[in-house]
């Protein structure tokens, strides 16, 4: 599926975390940065394997319906 020109396109590359100060800081690309608390961190963690699970099960239906 391909998403228009004038929709961001989705980052490829991973979110790179690090423990600093008893503090989790995840770096993304263009400088973007999220500084979390260790519960929020492993929370989002968790909610991230489980839509990137979600959405590889959508990209095969999708390509098995065309």
């Amino acid at each position: 599926m391909r998403v228009p020109d004038n929709v961001p396109q989705p980052e490829t590359e991973p979110g790179v975390a690090t423990a600093e100060a008893g503090v989790v800081i995840l770096e993304g690309p263009d400088g973007v940065a999220v500084t979390m608390t260790p519960d929020a961190a492993s929370g989002t963690g968790q909610s991230l394997l489980s839509a990137a699970e979600a959405a590889r099960g959508q990209s095969r239906r999708v390509s098995d319906d065309t």
